[in-house]
């Protein structure tokens, strides 16, 4: 609690010292714009953003295409608050954590495309194996802290939405297209018009690598994913008494990667580390994602508009990867080898190739087969009026929504032979997993907003009822008649109030908040939720051409709960465990400066952000089986870094612009502990920089070039599922962009 106090008190000081600041800023930095927003945008803007009651982020379009990623991870790791281990380097499939949620698979926040639930089954397997792709993205809003009762389920960490590309306003062609290290390309093309009563936007998205790691066999090591994306509006004349909009989406994705849960030992890792074992070289992801959506709106003023929006995503997904390894009959997974790679050498020995199959030692290859439905419809109100220096706004949502995650896997076994898996035994589906989780879940929130001259208040409550359910066919019943059929139910009732604030002085805005956080359990009967009380104390500021914002944060689990998840060295059951008590507390700052004031050609913005996390298990409990293990209280959660900072300097000019971005990545700890790191249970910390760029030749050709890890820094960046595993080495990639 003294640290948290320490933290206030810092804010305290910053805010007493900004007030003393006589030079007052623009007011469009801290005054709120009462308009109403769409509801496929949380914020809509970056004015939007300075101006809440809570913390939020606006990730523009022009931030994303500074850098021309196509990795998420990279993305978002300017947005202080954020924190993110990497798994494969390209950012296919991310593990985010907001204000010290558990980052295995982004699974304890909430994620949304166009204001809807995008992980491939929300409440009953959030796990988020698929994640849409940042390149074609317009901008992404995080939101974090109070206010945020209107997105759910997930409610303490914050929640995050992409906003995919608008149908333009007038008729317009993109094409982007570049090629560079690892034989990597992309190219991106967007085709779209608006007419006086309807529009339209065709986008499609390739890009693909040979990948940066070595398999003992030389064979491939990367990907190729597919992007399209369909919008078509109609809607009535502008100048109509009752304004309506009915916007149909499609997309589609498939992903085929060469990818693995396969890493390292500490040895190899130290000599070789962008090595891939033998042992891999079956390994591959194969998904496909499908959406459909559609959005109505109803205006019937500047003040008053309802939209309705029905979603079904469905996505497939086959993971092919070796899980065991079996010596002499004995299996262990390889999560477990890895782990303890002196006590399993044999096992490891064989994973790399360096002795062949005796009888009885095999590598078993699990078809992590699974199918997930997510579907739904969602109605937004709102409603606002003005009164004498007062402004009012209700905002009210209702949602159902059903997901389920169908699992039907099967396990082959491998002989190794000279470096070289040999099929000997094909597993029969359904022999390993055949079962069906699912959820229904009835949602829905107030949120009032009362703006009396330069104080605004946002009290809110959601409420979520939510059914979860299994059906467990077991593995001798293949055609799933239900004979050996067992089924479990878990039911969740749960409210969620919140409360935030903004006041406005001349030259700077004081916002915080209380809120409820919350996270739906399992289908396990009788499973608590995760809970806790959240609060946020921070400003946002002006002075001498500096503007930014300092945010502190306590978040106070009352039930905090862990997930077995295979990503993180555990089974892969997504059970869930209860972890009891917990406190994660922390800083967000964030900067911007230009160094050159009055320039008439030339700019100079400079970005900062940093954020201190600091975690602290309040009781113990555990074994070593745990997929935490032995936690005892005082012992810090594991995979989030303690420190994390980035800084952007960028020189623009109407003709080109040049980005440099340096980012620092705190060590942290694989397994709940306290003091000093063990290094088997630690991955270090790192700097890396990227550079990016563009020239344009006119308005309509440019040319953009970047460079990743433009220092060659070699890193680890995670010791799960089963090893270390690099970051991103140094990559050069250039291309053209065509408008018009």
């Amino acid at each position: 609690m003294n640290r948290i106090l320490s933290l206030l008190f810092l804010f305290c000081i910053l805010t007493v010292q900004a007030q003393q600041i006589s030079n007052p800023i623009d007011s469009s930095l801290i005054k709120l714009d009462e308009v109403v927003l769409s509801a496929k945008v949380i914020l809509g803007s970056k004015f939007e953003a300075k101006n809440r009651t809570g913390s939020a982020y606006y990730l523009s379009g022009e931030e994303i295409k500074k850098f021309n990623y196509t990795d998420v991870n990279r993305t978002l790791r300017s947005v202080p608050g954020v924190n993110v281990y990497e798994e494969d380097g390209f950012g296919l499939r991310p593990n985010i954590s907001l204000r010290g949620t558990s980052p295995e698979r982004s699974s304890k926040i909430t994620l949304m495309e166009d204001g809807v639930l995008i992980a491939p089954a929300p409440y009953s397997a959030p796990a988020a194996y698929y994640f849409p792709t940042i390149a074609r993205m317009q901008a992404v809003e995080i939101l974090k802290g109070s206010s945020q009762v209107q997105y759910g389920p997930y409610t303490t960490g914050g929640a995050i939405n992409m906003i995919s590309t608008e149908v333009p306003e007038q008729f317009g062609i993109f094409v982007n297209s570049s090629y560079g290290s690892f034989q990597s390309g992309r190219i991106h093309a967007q085709l779209g018009d608006s007419r006086k009563n309807f529009g339209y936007s065709v986008e499609y998205l390739n890009y693909n690598s040979n990948g940066f790691k070595d398999l003992d066999n030389a064979a491939n090591t990367g990907f190729d994913k597919n992007d399209l994306v369909a919008k078509f509006r109609v809607n009535t004349n502008p100048d109509a008494k009752l304004g309506q909009e009915f916007e149909v989406k499609f997309q589609y994705s498939d992903e085929d990667s060469n990818e693995t849960y396969l890493g390292l030992t500490q040895s190899d890792f130290d000599a070789t580390p962008f090595r891939r074992y033998a042992g891999s070289q079956v390994d591959e992801m194969t998904n496909e994602h499908l959406q459909f959506m559609g959005t109505h709106t109803l205006k019937f003023s500047d003040y008053f508009r309802i939209t309705t929006v029905g979603y079904y995503n469905d996505f497939s997904r086959n993971w092919f990867k070796v899980d065991f390894v079996t010596i002499n009959g004995e299996r262990e997974g390889i999560g477990t080898i890895f782990n303890n790679p002196d006590t399993f050498s044999s096992y490891i020995d064989l994973v790399t190739g360096s002795v062949n199959s005796g009888d009885g030692d095999s590598l078993n290859a699990r078809a992590n087969n699974r199918n997930y439905l997510s579907t739904g419809i969602q109605t937004k109100l709102d409603y606002h009026w003005t009164g004498e220096n007062t402004f009012h706004d209700l905002e009210i949502g209702l949602r159902y929504h059903y997901d389920e995650e169908d699992r039907f896997q099967w396990i082959d076994d491998y002989a190794m032979v000279d470096g070289v898996m040999q099929l000997v035994n094909a597993g029969i589906p359904g022999t390993n997993a055949n079962r069906i989780s699912d959820a229904r879940a009835f949602s829905s929130y107030a949120l009032y907003k009362l703006k009396y001259k330069n104080l605004t208040l946002t009290p809110g409550i959601r409420y979520e009822n939510i059914s979860l359910n299994r059906e467990n066919f077991g593995n001798a019943d293949v055609n799933r008649t239900g004979i050996n059929l067992s089924e479990r139910e878990n039911n969740v009732d749960v409210f969620i109030p919140g409360m935030g604030f903004n006041y406005n002085f001349d030259n700077i805005s004081v916002f915080g908040g209380v809120h409820k956080g919350f996270s739906p359990p399992s289908n396990q009967p009788g499973e608590s939720p995760e809970e806790s009380v959240n609060y946020e104390l921070g400003s946002r500021f002006s002075y001498a051409g500096i503007t930014g914002e300092v945010v502190g944060f306590y978040n106070d689990y009352s039930n905090l709960l862990g997930s077995d998840l295979a990503a993180t060295g555990g089974t892969g059951s997504l059970d869930q465990f209860n972890a009891g008590e917990v406190r994660v507390q922390g800083l967000e700052l964030l900067l911007n400066y230009n160094f050159i004031q009055n320039g008439d050609k030339f700019l100079m913005p400079f970005t900062f952000a940093y954020t201190f996390t600091d975690t602290e298990f309040l009781n113990s409990f555990g074994s070593e089986d745990d997929l935490w293990g032995e936690v005892t209280a005082g012992d810090e959660l594991p995979y989030i870094s303690r420190h994390q900072f980035n800084g952007t300097l960028s020189l623009e000019h109407e003709k080109f612009d040049i980005n440099l971005s340096g980012r620092f990545n705190g060590q942290f700890r694989t397994e709940a502990g306290s003091g000093s790191i063990p290094i088997n249970e630690r991955v270090a910390s790192n700097f890396v920089f990227d550079l990016g760029g563009r020239y344009r030749f006119s308005d309509h050709i440019a040319f953009t070039a970047n460079v990743l890890n433009l220092f060659d820094e070699t890193y680890a960046v995670a010791r799960v599922p089963a090893g270390l595993r690099p970051g991103h080495p140094f990559g050069v990639y250039a291309g053209l962009e065509l408008r018009y």
